[in-house]
């Protein structure tokens, strides 16, 4: 396909999308007054909205034109129910903590037989097609707290272990699954009663090819959200706050980290890798440092509406992990990312792994200063990874002068 053919989202992913935006501002909300109970519940539940919309973006990238418009809705509409079940999940008896995982269940389920029906295998990420931590959330359904709880955590490790150790041989995942097909026709021959004894035919199975390029924007559109959803917390807690010096240099501040951040996206990609090797990024590597890159902005967009509101006090302990611990989740998938990618080890050591350290070091003395500071300290990590220019950038701008 040349550059001008390239595929792009279509109406029906970004009006997809539109769900995804309530939910992350649902779970935004959920980490206002965390204690470590509740970033770990934060965690299943974020996972739970993304798996989903993963496995849609996923069907979508591989039928291209021919996705069905009525499992993307189904999708979106589950998703929904998520988001306005967010809030009770683990408080007031879980009032609609059930429907929160019919509906996840529900959704899995569609989706993989939506993709199934297809007639291809998605090698690339199969924890999308064949569901291996589906089983616990199911068992869920009647367990008390916090076993329910445990259960939803043995799924997520489930799938990720399912997704990246199948992932990184797909041949072998086809060969299973063509071994599986011939056992389940030759079960099928005996019990209709056909004669014979021959050895059923082979059943081929097609791995699913997925477009790198059209993946890569739906990866980054979801990364816009999440910017968005901090956009969103920094206008939405400045209501009604008294507009002071400290207010004004958290604000300041708080954008600037958020323009920074947009800004490595934009200008290299959802990894945010400076000056990879061309090899195409896997989606058992790729996929998961989403899911911490994304979760990790998702609560660094909830600390920065926290220190809006109260930006000349230090933090609570709890929030200044959450968005110290947040921004040091999205850099320490970034790392991941460009090692993966081979990028320049100058670049890995000296900005790769002090942006994953920092943000720790600023949130381990959050409590001990005023929220615009920690803020303002942790915009200084973004604009020194923004600072690094690759060695041929460099040599290019030398050259010129």
């Amino acid at each position: 396909m040349s550059e001008a053919e390239e595929r792009h989202a279509s109406w029906l992913e970004l009006f997809f999308d539109l769900v995804v935006v309530v939910a992350v501002a649902q779970l935004a909300q959920r980490l206002r007054q965390p204690t470590w109970a509740d970033v770990g519940l934060w965690v299943l539940m974020y996972y739970a909205v993304w798996s989903i919309w993963t496995t849609l973006t996923l069907y979508s990238n591989v039928r291209a034109e021919r996705t069905r418009t009525r499992a993307m809705l189904v999708g979106m509409f589950c998703i929904a129910v998520m988001a306005a079940a967010i809030p009770d999940v683990a408080r007031d008896g879980g009032l609609h903590e059930g429907w929160f995982i019919a509906a996840y269940i529900v959704c899995r389920v569609g989706a993989s037989q939506t993709l199934q029906q297809s007639g291809t295998i998605l090698t690339a990420w199969p924890a999308a097609q064949l569901g291996a931590g589906l089983l616990p959330w199911v068992v869920s359904i009647w367990a008390d707290q916090p076993m329910r709880y445990l259960l939803w955590g043995l799924g997520l490790a489930l799938d990720m272990a399912f997704a990246v150790l199948r992932g990184r041989n797909p041949q072998r995942l086809i060969a299973v699954m063509e071994r599986q097909a011939r056992r389940l026709y030759a079960r099928e021959r005996r019990r209709d009663g056909v004669a014979g004894t021959a050895a059923p035919p082979a059943r081929k199975v097609v791995a699913a090819v997925l477009d790198p390029s059209h993946l890569s924007e739906r990866l980054g559109l979801f990364v816009i959200i999440v910017l968005g959803e901090a956009v969103a917390q920094v206008v939405l807690a400045s209501s009604g706050e008294t507009w002071n010096w400290q207010f004004a240099l958290a604000a300041l501040a708080g954008f600037g980290l958020i323009v920074a951040l947009w800004w490595l996206t934009v200008r290299f990609g959802i990894n945010t890798v400076v000056g990879p090797s061309e090899r195409e990024m896997k989606a058992y590597v790729a996929l998961p440092a989403h899911f911490v890159m994304t979760a990790g902005l998702t609560a660094t967009a909830a600390g920065l509406g926290v220190v809006i509101t109260s930006p000349g006090t230090p933090l609570d302990v709890g929030i200044g992990w959450v968005l110290g611990g947040g921004l040091a989740g999205y850099f320490a998938a970034s790392a991941v990312l460009g090692a993966a990618a081979r990028a320049e080890r100058r670049w890995l050591w000296l900005w790769g792994v002090p942006c994953v350290v920092a943000p720790l070091v600023v949130a381990g003395v959050a409590w001990l200063v005023p929220a615009w500071l920690v803020v303002a300290l942790l915009l200084g990590v973004a604009l020194w990874r923004v600072a690094y220019r690759p060695r041929q950038d460099a040599e290019g701008a030398l050259r010129g002068c």
